[in-house]
């Protein structure tokens, strides 16, 4: 019995002349579902498709006339091997089979197929029918549409010919067959050696390095157990998955080889091909390989090894070794309820090499993409993960990273372990990083790659990897997409900024209005729907702060201008900056603010006491004309005059109408109530401004301490933000107390609420409810970090003078703010997770992912009134 191998993907080429049973070898295995019907295409398929016939015959005719068919089934021909061959190809392009039912007999047809698998990265096989001229001829006598003697033996002849050249041809396999193979032959379809499935959890490892006690170390934080045979097993069967290079540059790569020999051969782990791996496999084979870049270390290693146990040993371990490496697959494919999840390569992937073997793609992903080298022979990278446009997450390693790095759907956990920084594991599909810390600095090196990031740490963002939209991963809300139609305008924005990329290292979330508008008449926001939401949540304690009316703005102040060329490369005292990152003050202004509160907390000994080079403060700036003055004179001066103007004047008609005998009252009723409105409007706007001249006059409320230059203060209770508010305008005349209180029953729950009945019936906006702490979480998810609570008095500049009237209050009550909230979420994360990163000392580009996400989220269409 013969068996042929069919490959997942790819093209089987059926070769041999008319009659020798390509069609009906095909439609048989079609019967028996051994292959598909719509994995066959052949040339008299396709002659019918373009011309609707299949066979032309010339034979017998006269010259003139047969030359006219014969010409006429050439351009048939061409047609329909045009159109085939473009099916063919795309179906390539989709990693799909094709058996193509044709003669092949001419060397160009070969070439032709060939060329195709190489430009596809997919295998060719060649199926040789191998028929004897004297049954062909035959078989074409019992035709009803018989090709012709003459013609059958021009056929045979260019058979025999072909024979003589296929065997030197680049095919994956050439399978012979005669009569009697083709009686008992057996099909067998090989699945995607790619392809795994996602099973029980997948955790992936990023390069080890030879940094075996570090990867002992985090297989033990992911719950794998040493069982009594030596293998460390995860008691819920989850497998490891290495990203390779395993050794080299380490103290350890033998162990680290011998984990792995051990632990794929028994399918507990799977491991990838890489640069380094390639390499020692290739000296382990005996070719002329320079070892250099660490991996003079592994061959140091195994000449230990024998020293120690012995030539024998020594080259049976190399033999598992190079055996090892050389099977490792360029990359795998993680499905997930057989969907494709996860790619995992080494150096990277291209879209289209996804799924498919080659030699250019094994290239690919070991060394990823690269466009010759630089002054001291390291290679200069391109950045491959700005194409990556399939749906498939692609973690990979190879060039290491501080953090791990989510970009356009990549994912790079190399954080350098044998430099001295981590090693990193992903879980999935729970999407959670784990990592353990280096033990030292092992490949002591000039050029550490960790180093050279840091020193690369403010060069500009590449705007090309977020144009077509990108995703962050943060700790608290997962991953976050943002799109493009998101990322343009914001990007849009950030380039009329005068504020130095480096000084936006945050802009502060969209806060959201109660989940529930208010049970009340006559309310359309209340305290107890923010109360009860976090009551629903498990939020015992919650802190209410009085909301100033003013605009959000973002202190980012330095001890001294010399330490700030650490962190953002210039000197400076520091900057104040809008939630959208614009200036808050014109320049002169913005001079004096920042000297005079450096000088105040320099006086006081603040840098000094915190033992910090600069304060991060998230606050609110007073008064609101300060940034609003055209929109208050445009819109709400020039709106609430002409309206009391207009109702004023109608009261007046009605007045004297009344006089006339005629029955207005209730008109009159109403009037007075719209005059009130208006009465309303124009005091609860102008509450909120006063003059200012130079510093006189501005407030500044801080409500959240963010950060100092070596720790975040996200862990903080709400409650020890507003201590530092204090504390804060203890230290300078521009700093503003907020009032705040504590809720933690019924008694200061009615308390809290007749402090907001009290202060919005005066006229103030209202308050703002926070769980207890910063960053608060229920059942896994997290929660809002503040609610907006806005007095009935205020709501009348937000929603409009007569928003309270039964109708429009009706209306206004079936407002969505589900939108608004995640959009709240989304930012939050994000800017928590941005600030992280910049105390992290990380990249500029990595804090401006978040910081443009923020922006990008703010460009979405939701009512600006929530």
């Amino acid at each position: 019995m013969t068996t042929i191998h069919i490959p997942h993907g790819g093209i089987v080429l059926l070769v041999g002349p008319s009659n020798s049973g390509k069609t009906t070898l095909l439609n048989q295995l079609i019967q028996e579902d051994q292959i598909l019907s719509s994995e066959v295409v052949s040339s008299d398929q396709f002659r019918v498709l373009v011309s609707d016939t299949e066979f032309i015959s010339w034979n017998g005719r006269p010259k003139d006339e047969s030359e006219a068919l014969f010409h006429e089934y050439q351009q048939i021909s061409s047609a329909a091997f045009e159109t085939m061959d473009y099916v063919i190809a795309k179906r390539c392009q989709l990693n799909k089979v094709t058996f193509i039912d044709a003669t092949h007999l001419r060397e160009e047809e070969h070439d032709k197929y060939l060329q195709m698998g190489k430009k596809y990265h997919i295998p060719v096989i060649a199926m040789v029918l191998n028929i004897s001229e004297t049954e062909l001829l035959r078989r074409d006598s019992e035709r009803a549409f018989p090709r012709g003697r003459n013609r059958i033996k021009q056929q045979y002849q260019h058979f025999k010919n072909m024979l003589r050249f296929i065997k030197k041809k680049v095919y994956r396999r050439v399978y012979m067959l005669g009569e009697d193979e083709l009686q008992i032959l057996n099909i067998e379809r090989l699945e995607n050696p790619l392809i795994i499935d996602v099973g029980n959890g997948i955790d992936f490892i990023g390069d080890i390095h030879g940094c075996y006690d570090e990867f002992m170390e985090i297989l033990s934080k992911l719950g794998y157990q040493e069982n009594e045979e030596g293998f460390y097993l995860h008691p819920d069967g989850r497998k490891i998955l290495s990203l390779g290079d395993v050794l080299s540059r380490g103290p350890k790569s033998i162990e680290t080889l011998q984990f792995f020999q051990k632990h794929v051969k028994a399918g507990h782990a799977y491991m990838i091909d890489s640069n380094h791996g390639w390499k020692i496999a290739r000296w382990l084979d005996g070719k002329n390989v320079e070892l250099a870049h660490g991996d003079e270390n592994v061959a140091a290693e195994f000449e230990e090894y024998e020293r120690k146990n012995g030539s024998e040993a020594a080259e049976k371990l190399k033999g598992q070794i190079k055996e090892l490496l050389l099977e490792a697959k360029s990359h795998y494919i993680v499905r997930k309820n057989g969907v494709n999840a996860v790619v995992a390569a080494h150096a990277g992937i291209k879209d289209h090499y996804i799924g498919k073997q080659s030699t250019r793609i094994s290239d690919f992903c070991r060394y990823g993409d690269s466009e010759g080298l630089d002054e001291n022979g390291k290679p200069i990278r391109k950045d491959w993960s700005i194409s990556h446009k399939s749906s498939e997450l692609i973690i990979w390693g190879h060039d290491p990273k501080p953090q791990p790095l989510l970009l356009n759907n990549t994912l790079n956990i190399d954080q350098g372990v044998v430099f001295g920084g981590s090693l990193t594991a992903y879980r999935y599909p729970e999407k959670q990083f784990i990592s353990v810390k280096a033990k030292q600095d092992y490949a002591d090196v000039p050029d550490n790659p960790l180093k050279e990031w840091e020193l690369k740490r403010l060069s500009p963002p590449n705007i090309m990897k977020f144009l077509e939209g990108y995703s962050v991963l943060t700790e608290h809300y997962g991953e976050i997409m943002i799109y493009d139609d998101g990322v343009k305008p914001a990007l849009d924005d950030l380039s009329h900024y005068t504020l130095h990329l480096e000084d936006i290292i945050y802009l502060p979330p969209t806060m959201s209005p109660t989940p529930k508008p208010s049970r009340l008449e006559g309310y359309l926001e209340h305290p107890t729907e923010a109360f009860e939401y976090y009551q629903a949540n498990g939020v015992e304690t919650m802190v209410v702060e009085k909301k100033h009316m003013g605009s959000r703005g973002i202190l980012f102040l330095f001890k001294n201008k010399e330490v700030a060329k650490e962190y953002v490369g210039r000197e400076t005292l520091g900057t104040i900056y809008t939630r959208t990152g614009r200036a808050f003050f014109q320049k002169e202004l913005q001079e004096q603010v920042v000297i005079s509160l450096n000088e105040d907390l320099v006086k006081n000994g603040y840098f000094e006491r915190y033992n910090t080079d600069f304060v991060l403060l998230d606050a609110e700036i007073l008064p609101w004309n300060l940034k609003a003055k055209d929109l208050i004179l445009n819109q709400y001066a020039h709106v609430g005059e002409m309206a009391l103007l207009d109702r004023t004047r109608l009261k007046d008609s009605l007045d004297q109408a009344i006089g006339s005998g005629k029955d207005v009252l209730n008109w009159v009723k109403e009037v007075d109530l719209g005059i009130n409105n208006a009465k309303v409007f124009n005091e609860v706007y102008q509450k909120y401004c006063w003059e200012t001249e130079g510093l006189e006059g501005i407030q500044i409320a801080p409500f959240h301490t963010l950060a100092h230059s070596s720790e975040t203060y996200f862990d903080k209770p709400h409650t020890w933000h507003m201590e530092k508010n204090k504390e804060f305008s203890a230290i300078s005349r521009l700093f503003l107390e907020t009032e705040y209180r504590v809720v933690n029953n019924e008694a200061t729950m009615k308390e809290a609420i007749e402090w907001w009945e009290e202060m919005t019936e005066d006229g103030h906006e209202g308050f703002v409810v926070k769980p207890e702490f910063y960053i608060t979480c229920h059942k896994g998810k997290l929660l809002q970090p503040a609610i907006k609570v806005r007095g009935r008095k205020y709501l009348h500049i937000i929603y409009g003078m007569d928003y309270l009237h039964p109708d429009n209050l009706s209306r206004l009550k079936k407002r969505n703010a589900g939108r608004k909230q995640r959009n709240a979420l989304k930012e939050f994360s994000l800017g928590v997770e941005s600030i992280n990163r910049f105390v992290k000392r990380e990249s500029l580009e990595r804090v401006h992912e978040c910081v443009l996400g923020i922006l990008a989220l703010e460009a979405e269409p939701i009512d600006p009134r929530l």
